[in-house]
């Protein structure tokens, strides 16, 4: 039998603290350590974890399946966990109990999984774990933090939404080097000046066009299928405007990526925003915009670029 190959396929990496509500358990590995985790795990081995904040994402990118014969998947999504394989099988058996088609997984115990990404073909990698997600994307991979907790989700709405920051997110911080630095006139000017020029890729680029896949696949469904509901939805929700908008939108064309719909709101409050939206998953790179959004909207931190290394650096009003 030749090997299953990943290359042609949207690959995400998710540790089980992203896919599920892990707090009581999390807390059992503080107060009494890891053999008193491990026998806490198989004593609940059968008791099914809550959804976190990852899974109604997951389980609508894993629907898109359908649109593929059953032994050619779209969508390949793996664990990738700090538990030893032992007290992992509690996470594989609510994977099962949640009807999730999740079946390949790394348990690493303790050590960092993120460096299976590359070998993995991953173009995302979820988890809570701070630490972990910031190695990774100093090594140049594409990682996030999950922040809040599960949010209500309706079952019967078959839409995948996915929204994104642009700056430090879709493209690098180039620009954002310039804001900190220098100040908002001098942004407005430099990406004026540059409106020709593309950004370079930020790290959550290739994911999107990986994304764009799967939406050229629904168009080509529908065109065979005229009552084929499309269900991917993409949006970028930033807080550029008017001049600099141009810049963004120059790049997504040079990269050949898409998106639905675009909000450039100039300083405006994201979540106001997020409540209409309802994404089931919104990637930024600044904190401070998520700690609004991750109320309602599972929201994912991307640490990446000059707002995520310097602490007392402001977040842009552009």
């Amino acid at each position: 039998m030749p090997p299953y190959r990943l290359e042609n396929r949207l690959v995400v990496g998710l540790a089980s603290s992203a896919l599920f509500d892990l707090e009581e358990s999390d807390g059992v590995f503080r107060e009494k350590g890891e053999e008193g985790y491990r026998v806490y795990q198989r004593a609940n081995l059968d008791n099914t974890l809550s959804p976190g904040v990852a899974f109604s994402f997951i389980r609508r990118l894993l629907s898109l399946n359908d649109l593929n014969p059953e032994d050619d998947p779209l969508v390949e999504v793996i664990i990738l966990s700090r538990n030893d394989p032992d007290t992992g099988l509690r996470v594989m058996r609510s994977i099962k109990a949640h009807g999730l088609p999740i079946s390949r997984a790394v348990f690493t115990q303790g050590r960092a999984p993120y460096k299976f990404m590359r070998a993995l073909h991953m173009s995302l990698f979820l988890s809570a774990d701070e630490n972990d997600v910031r190695e990774a994307v100093a090594s140049g991979l594409p990682a996030g933090r999950v922040l809040g907790s599960a949010v209500a989700d309706d079952p019967e709405d078959r839409e995948l939404r996915i929204a994104f920051d642009f700056d430090g997110v879709l493209a690098g911080d180039e620009s954002e080097r310039v804001f900190q630095r220098n100040g908002l006139a001098e942004f407005r000017a430099h990406e004026t000046m540059n409106v020709a020029t593309p950004h370079d890729a930020g790290p959550l680029r290739d994911f999107l066009r990986e994304i764009n896949k799967l939406q050229r696949r629904e168009e080509e469904r529908r065109r065979e299928n005229e009552d084929y509901t499309i269900r991917v939805h993409v949006s970028i929700v930033t807080a550029r405007n008017a001049p600099t908008h141009e810049r963004a939108m120059t790049s997504l064309n040079n990269w050949g990526v898409t998106v639905n719909d675009a909000f450039f709101l100039g300083g405006i409050d994201k979540s106001s925003i997020m409540d209409v939206l309802r994404p089931h998953i919104f990637f930024d790179d600044q904190e401070a915009h998520l700690k609004g959004t991750s109320r309602m909207t599972p929201s994912v931190h991307i640490p990446f670029g000059v707002v995520n290394q310097d602490e007392s650096a402001q977040p842009p009003s552009e």
